[in-house]
């Protein structure tokens, strides 16, 4: 009779197989991220766009109510002594831009009544791509 032996086999990962699992991995991390990032961007620029807009909205009820424009854009939640004012025309108080600095809104404007201004990703005036100026004249949601 023959003996039947059983060997026992280990499961283990070999180093190649390990290495070329963390090769897809970062194969695919490389690929994903910037698209990724790049939506962010896109992203964030099209909320202060949308921001600047709802500002809009409450500047003009504001000047519909008391018949001229807030001296700030913390007139929109506090009243600044009118007695025609009836507000707050802002639910959650002025936002910040979505890098978390402020709009600057300038009356008179330059481009009209008003200028309402984000000044993008590196919070400077001008620039290019992410780092540039979202402004009320231009900025359709």
């Amino acid at each position: 009779m023959k003996r039947k032996v059983l060997k026992l086999k280990k499961n283990w990962f070999t180093l190649m197989e390990m290495a070329v699992v963390v090769a897809i991995i970062a194969l695919t991390a490389a690929i994903v991220m910037p698209v990724y990032f790049n939506h962010v961007k896109k992203a964030k620029i099209a909320t202060a766009k949308t921001q600047i807009s709802l500002l809009e909205q409450a500047i003009m009820d504001f000047r519909l109510d008391t018949g001229k424009l807030p001296a700030s854009l913390e007139d929109l939640n506090k009243n600044p002594g009118d007695e025609k004012w009836n507000g707050p025309y802002l639910q959650k108080g002025v936002p910040k831009d979505p890098w978390n600095n402020n709009y600057i809104y300038t009356v008179p404007g330059t481009h009209g009544d008003y200028d309402l201004i984000s000044n993008g990703s590196d919070g400077l005036p001008g620039g290019t791509g992410e780092a540039a100026d979202i402004c009320n004249w231009d900025a359709q949601p």
